[in-house]
């Protein structure tokens, strides 16, 4: 098995291999597990915008990878009873695109644009009239022949999901009427998750395997499922007829994906802030150089998981690995070099 790629397993962005991602995803409110006081403030503004036939207003939904945007986006729009064009702000690199997407819209549509924040600024600005003006402005031809020509638009609901809200215009963010931030997962409601998803596909399950696939799933849905399906295919070829937790433990453990859910990228970069730089601090470019991974893959992805899970430490001056992850990685020995050398170089730092 040394030729599974467990980073892969434990990414959150979506795959093609994620063919029956769709057919898990839940269609209202109702049947959405977790994120409770986002989906109760939901319910609210969405009976009330119908309640006043009215657009919903704008929405944000932020948070890492995994946690179910995408998913709230198209359940907004079933319960509102209207349409959904979906989009990625990648994508979007002409004023000519956005202007066809939102004449394209009818009344009360939602647009759903994924990675909002990496919108250009030229963009941006053709969408601030259409969030609350309902019209874009085009421009056609050039020089002196330019001219302006004012599309309205009919009533529509815009969807932003970021992960990095830190990287959106305070002019963009501030459009959006309904703010949305979604957090990690807790455990219980992720081994709910395992098995309203082992009985749509099929699979019997025990209790304590779905608890120990929730454990190991980087408290995030898209990774349970995925884990799901692996430790799933462990036991077809095993001749088992129900997941019990000893295939569940073998799985994951030749998946390489650990007790905390850290997978061998995670362990990377751990071990080697520990190993090459005393633990830290050390800046993020210096480490990105030493593992050769790419920033915003380590910073969107890696870090806000190593952090939550009380790991990993930003610092003004740099990382810094906790005790909590010497421990986990078995390298005590590692810790009291570390400090010592620490002391040596500033003894400002304790």
């Amino acid at each position: 098995m040394s030729d599974i790629n467990s980073s892969r397993l434990t990414d959150p962005a979506i795959q093609s291999c994620d063919n029956q991602e769709k057919s898990l995803r839940p269609e209202n409110l109702s049947q959405f597990i977790g994120q409770t006081k986002n989906t109760e403030n939901l319910k609210v503004f969405i009976e009330s915008a119908k309640i006043r036939k009215q657009t919903l207003d704008h929405v944000l939904l932020a948070g890492p990878p995994g946690l179910g945007k995408t998913t709230l986006a198209f359940i907004i729009a079933n319960e509102m009873g209207v349409n959904i064009k979906a989009t990625s702000a990648p994508i979007i690199d002409k004023a000519g695109d956005l202007a066809s997407i939102l004449t394209g819209l009818e009344e009360n549509d939602v647009l759903f644009i994924d990675e909002i924040h990496r919108l250009s600024p030229a963009i941006e600005e053709i969408l601030y009239p259409a969030m609350e003006d309902r019209h874009i402005d085009i421009l056609i031809g050039q020089g002196v022949g330019t001219k302006t020509i004012k599309i309205n638009l009919s009533p529509f609901t815009l969807i932003g999901a970021t992960t990095r809200t830190g990287l959106l215009t305070s002019a963009l963010r501030d459009r959006f009427g309904i703010p949305c931030k979604l957090n990690y997962y807790e455990p219980h409601e992720l081994e709910l998750i395992v098995e309203r998803s082992a009985e749509i596909l099929g699979y019997n399950i025990e209790h304590k395997a779905a608890l120990e696939i929730a454990r190991r799933s980087r408290r995030t849905p898209r990774i349970v499922n995925r884990l799901l399906r692996r430790v799933a295919d462990f036991a077809v070829v095993k001749g088992k007829d129900c997941i019990d937790n000893e295939i569940t433990i073998h799985a994951l453990t030749q998946l390489e994906v650990d007790e905390l859910g850290l997978d061998d990228m995670d362990r990377r970069i751990l071990r080697t802030i520990i190993e090459n730089y005393d633990g830290g601090p050390v800046g993020i470019k210096t480490i990105v150089i030493s593992i050769g991974e790419e920033l915003d893959t380590i910073e969107d992805y890696y870090e806000p998981f190593l952090v939550q899970s009380g790991l990993l430490k930003r610092t003004p001056r740099g990382r810094v690995v906790t005790k909590k992850a010497y421990k986990h990685l078995g390298l005590d020995e590692y810790m009291k070099e570390s400090v010592n050398n620490l002391l040596d170089k500033d003894s400002t730092l304790f």
